[in-house]
């Protein structure tokens, strides 16, 4: 892949939706207007969207930059130099009103919560996340609603033909985890600065100690910018803190949300889950600042409620929030994120945890919405968990945490919602290949028959033992090489996982008759009788956001027009 190209899709970050730049994460003004492009009618919103994913880089080419890659400052200021390339510059994204959130679990949530809140004010906002879930123009936001795919196929040509006329040899950026330099680090002058709940995550890039990651996030703070986060570890609160006080940056801790509902009525979330709070709670705190700044043309100092707390970190304002905030916080829909479908005898519980931390926050979220479900009366329940994780993560470890809900059947499928993606441009991923991610979920699937041979009990499970079988073109399940009470599968597409799973019972999603052999594996065939009779069905999605999109796609069509 050229390093033009590998720019590119950075570029296309900061400059594809909003007047004068994109919000990273989120940002809001009295108005927002979008500029005239030319048009481009021999070009459809597929068209390109796969010339997008052309200019991914190719695995074995990622794999090269991994091992030769440079000073990471210098490709913060490339960067720099494709935005101008672009037609745009550092002070068109200074005269933004900006909200800039990090960290590794939380920072999306947080700002759909912040986002909503704004918007509940009557401001106009722009919100720019990463990754998306079913359509990558869901990544850039206009008052809450993904761009349409008319303008982002207008504004993705101008900046295609723009960066084809201005060729260059600079150096390979690194683009969308956040953090020092990070290619959203370009933002100078942000209204103010958040940090979500830290934890181990993309340790190839940020490091392999959550100090390490901490220092990495805490490189988005700017001299004179109010900055807040969460209760964090002693570890990565103190690193923060240093970094802020070395830049004269005001860090704030956030109040909790009990803080902020004493004497008042209690605040109700629009996402499910008690690990929301804290990320509700950090949203409140940037959306209050935010709206003060304005008020004071962005003068003026925060007033904390007490210093020297925590590791000298002052407590940031407890104030009574408004109805307006109250609105927002009730109000805010992010999908994928501990979202919860009823589908007759079916539930589908998605959020894409995908670090210890946050996959413990799935778990308890998860049993205790099992608590407090209605039992069904004439048959079994049934648990089902579909699972993958990419990138450097450690499944081993992710898999143990989920051991605790008692699954009856654990399936493994990679990211890609049908056998081939040639159709689906928005699933395409070349950063990896296809035999990479079938390996890949069958070493999950032995991680979770190793885990289960030394932890599950007979008692615990109620589903048959695997028997022996080889794998079909379609349900890759081999012999395992031990008998274990677990029952767990692999198949090859979330689309086929989604046909055994369901078994013709979800009303939505009803896909064409079942692929010939996706029950010849013993253990799908047993399976599939004990789902076919089961009075309820519990299915627990996580582990990748990507595949969290995946399912999103065939379980909602709607996502995808």
């Amino acid at each position: 892949m050229s390093r033009a190209r590998n720019h590119l899709r950075a570029a296309l970050s900061l400059a594809a939706a909003s007047a004068r730049g994109v919000t990273t994460q989120v940002a809001a003004q009295r108005g927002l207007s979008a500029w005239p492009v030319p048009q481009e009618p021999s070009m459809e919103y597929q068209d390109a969207v796969r010339m997008l994913n052309t200019l991914q880089t190719n695995a074995g080419y990622l794999e090269q930059v991994k091992r030769q890659r440079g000073d990471p400052q210098t490709q913060l200021e490339a960067m720099e130099l494709y935005l101008a390339r672009s037609g745009l510059q550092v002070e068109d994204l200074d005269r933004l009103n900006i909200i800039h959130v990090t960290g590794t679990k939380g920072k999306g949530s947080t700002c759909a919560f912040t986002e909503c809140i704004l918007r509940s004010y009557g401001l106009k906002t722009g919100f720019f996340s990463s990754p998306h879930l079913v359509q990558v123009r869901e990544r850039i936001r206009i008052n809450g609603q993904p761009i349409s795919p008319e303008l982002f196929t207008k504004y993705f040509w101008r900046l295609y033909h723009r960066l084809e006329e201005t060729k260059v040899d600079l150096a390979v950026v690194e683009v969308g985890i956040g953090g020092a330099y990070d290619c959203t680090n370009i933002i100078r002058k942000p209204v103010v600065c958040g940090v979500s709940s830290l934890g181990i995550d993309h340790t190839s890039l940020l490091g392999d100690t959550v100090e390490k990651i901490a220092w990495q996030k805490g490189g988005i703070f700017k001299r004179g910018v109010p900055a807040f986060t969460v209760l964090q570890p002693e570890g990565p609160l103190a690193v923060l803190r240093d970094r802020a006080q070395q830049i004269s940056c005001p860090l704030y801790l956030c109040p909790t949300l009990e803080a902020l509902e004493e004497g008042g009525p209690p605040l109700a979330l629009g996402l499910e889950g008690e690990h929301q709070r804290s990320n509700a709670a950090l949203a409140l705190q940037l959306a209050h600042c935010w709206l003060q700044r304005q008020d004071r043309h962005g003068a003026g100092e925060l007033k904390a409620s007490r210093p020297g707390l925590l590791w000298q970190l002052p407590l940031a304002p407890v104030f009574q929030p408004t109805s307006h905030m109250r609105l927002g916080l009730r109000n805010t829909e992010w999908p994928g994120r501990t979202q919860v479908l009823r589908r007759g005898p079916l539930t589908w519980y998605l959020d894409g945890a995908h670090t210890p931390s946050s996959v413990q926050a799935c778990v308890r979220w998860f049993r205790q919405a099992l608590q407090g479900r209605e039992r069904p009366s004439g048959g079994p329940e049934v648990r089902v968990l579909l699972f993958n994780a990419t990138g450097d993560r450690d499944p081993a470890a992710l898999l143990k945490l989920l051991q605790p809900c008692q699954f009856d059947y654990a399936v493994f499928c990679p990211n890609l919602t049908e056998v081939s993606s040639t159709g689906n441009a928005d699933q395409q991923n070349f950063t990896v290949t296809l035999d990479q991610v079938l390996l890949r979920c069958l070493e999950h699937q032995q991680h979770w028959n190793h885990l289960d041979k030394e932890q599950a009990s007979p008692d615990l499970w109620s589903a048959p033992s695997p028997e022996p079988g080889g794998p079909t073109s379609l349900l890759l399940a081999p012999h395992p090489p031990h008998t274990c009470s677990t029952s767990s599968l692999v198949f090859s597409c979330i689309s086929h996982a989604l046909q055994w799973i369901s078994q013709g019972r979800d009303p939505v999603f009803q896909p064409p008759t079942p692929p010939k052999g996706l029950l010849t594996h013993p253990v799908a065939h047993s399976g599939a009788s004990v789902l076919h009779e089961a009075a309820a069905i519990h299915v627990l999605v996580t582990g990748s956001l990507h595949l969290v999109g995946g399912v999103l796609k065939l379980l909602e069509p709607a996502l995808s027009q």
